[in-house]
């Protein structure tokens, strides 16, 4: 019969053993666990900005990929630019719907192009999935403010009104044809009845110094690449083009406010931005990806990122949307047909 103390003695080298064994376990499952951490980290999410690095676009993902960075992990973002941003969004289009891959789409990609290029290898709807709107940038109408001087234009309506005294003697610049300036433009002169010429330039910087030379009488233009002329006193702002005012420039009023009396009282143009997925991803991960960019677009350091570029936040539901979206490709269908304007 063993003594208590051959007990005690055994009962230590089982423990003994089963701290090895567990030591082992341990060992064994960090081992299983170390890859597969490696695997998920190798795995990040990525943002496809499909215009080239230092834009609007590429300035609000990399704001945005910081701050989900403690919620959603590692958001690389990737510039792919081409085709006015088809290329990129293509990209999207044909990944895997996992979540891992998102593009910043825009009003170009996703409601002017389809209608402006012969083809599109994407339908805007169908191929992609709405995470939520991320900002509305206003465009806003200005005028050289020497031409506003010498013909004693102060409001739209006083723009309006010549125009349809002087057909076809104003000129208007924009960054090129097809672009948000001159569909813009177009609709503005459509629905207020009166002519001028369109000048395309190659690229908004171009349209901006031809505007301010006196080659052209008035642009829309981006409202945070028109601000510091307007703020210099060089160019005379009228109104902004979007139906709400902008919180940068609150007293300037909108198309729509200013124009009522003329047939802008529907006028509701601008730049927007917003994630999208490829087409057939999970609702659960939706609503995931959903609620991580729409609290990163709630922080204050984001917010004053969005600031600089005049955009004003926009979250919203993926539902909300996908109906913004599809109201948009609706209203630019007619606006790009009536310009005229076609990319083969």
């Amino acid at each position: 019969m063993a003594s208590p103390d051959s007990r005690r003695c055994t009962r230590r080298r089982a423990l003994a053993g089963l701290g090895s064994l567990g030591a082992c376990a341990g060992a064994a499952a960090l081992a299983f666990a170390a890859p597969a951490a490696r695997a998920q980290a190798g795995a990040a999410m990525h943002i496809v900005v499909p215009y080239p690095a230092g834009g609007p676009l590429d300035t609000a993902a990399r704001a945005l990929a910081e701050a989900v960075r403690d919620t959603l992990g590692v958001v690389v973002i990737d510039n792919r630019p081409g085709a006015g941003g088809d290329i990129g969004a293509d990209i999207v289009a044909r990944a895997a719907p996992d979540g891992r891959m998102l593009v910043m789409g825009a009003v170009a990609t996703h409601a002017i192009n389809p209608w402006l290029y012969a083809k599109v290898p994407y339908d805007p709807l169908r191929d992609f999935t709405p995470i939520t709107l991320v900002a509305q940038v206003p465009n806003v109408l200005v005028i050289n403010a020497a031409v506003a001087a010498r013909l004693r234009l102060r409001t739209l309506a006083d723009l309006v009104r010549y125009g349809r005294a002087h057909p076809g003697q104003l000129k208007y610049g924009s960054a090129g044809n097809g672009s948000a300036g001159h569909l813009a433009g177009e609709m503005f002169k459509s629905e207020a009845h009166f002519d001028a010429v369109h000048i395309p330039y190659t690229g908004g910087p171009a349209a901006q110094l031809a505007l301010l030379s006196g080659q052209v009488d008035y642009t829309i233009d981006n409202l945070a690449s028109a601000a510091a002329n307007i703020r210099s006193g060089k160019l005379l702002a009228l109104a902004v083009t979007t139906a709400q005012r902008s919180t940068a420039l609150p007293g300037l009023p909108t198309m729509a406010e200013a124009g009522a009396a003329l047939g802008l009282k529907d006028f509701d143009i601008g730049t927007w931005f917003g994630l999208f997925g490829p087409a057939r991803m999970a609702p659960a991960l939706v609503a995931r990806l959903n609620k991580a960019y729409v609290d990163a677009l709630a922080q204050p350091a984001v917010r004053a990122r969005l600031a600089l570029l005049m955009a004003e936040p926009s979250p919203s539901t993926p539902a909300q949307f996908g109906a913004f979206v599809a109201h948009e490709l609706h209203k630019y269908e007619g606006v790009v047909k009536a310009s005229g304007a076609r990319v083969d």
